[in-house]
């Protein structure tokens, strides 16, 4: 990380729901939470936990100088609702296979 900039990965312990428009797009017990120097919390659950079924792939790619190339995906009516990392920088690796949404409910 550049001077002073950090960003650190804990395994999380409470259960995260995503729910948009009353449909639940992700629930987990094992969320990872990334904190970055200047962000939110983040909460990265992974794709197994996620509704990939009724998400689509975006044409959207943004870059991070810290994590990588980040893809997105849209629901109907929410494009670029969610993002994950396909090939995370070495400092963020845990985060690979993970989805991150805008929204995430922590129960």
């Amino acid at each position: 990380m550049t001077q002073g900039h950090t960003i650190t990965i804990e395994q999380g312990t409470r259960h995260v729901r995503v729910v948009h428009d009353g449909q639940v797009l992700a629930e987990s017990d094992r969320p990872l939470l990334l904190r970055e120097t200047g962000c939110p919390v983040r909460y990265y659950i992974p794709a197994e936990d996620v509704r990939l079924d009724l998400l689509s792939p975006s044409e959207t790619h943004t870059h991070c100088p810290f994590k990588g190339t980040a893809s997105y995906w849209s629901a109907p009516g929410a494009e670029d609702l969610v993002w994950s990392y396909p090939e995370p920088k070495p400092d963020v690796a845990e985060i690979k296979d993970h989805l991150c949404f805008y929204e995430v409910e922590v129960l």
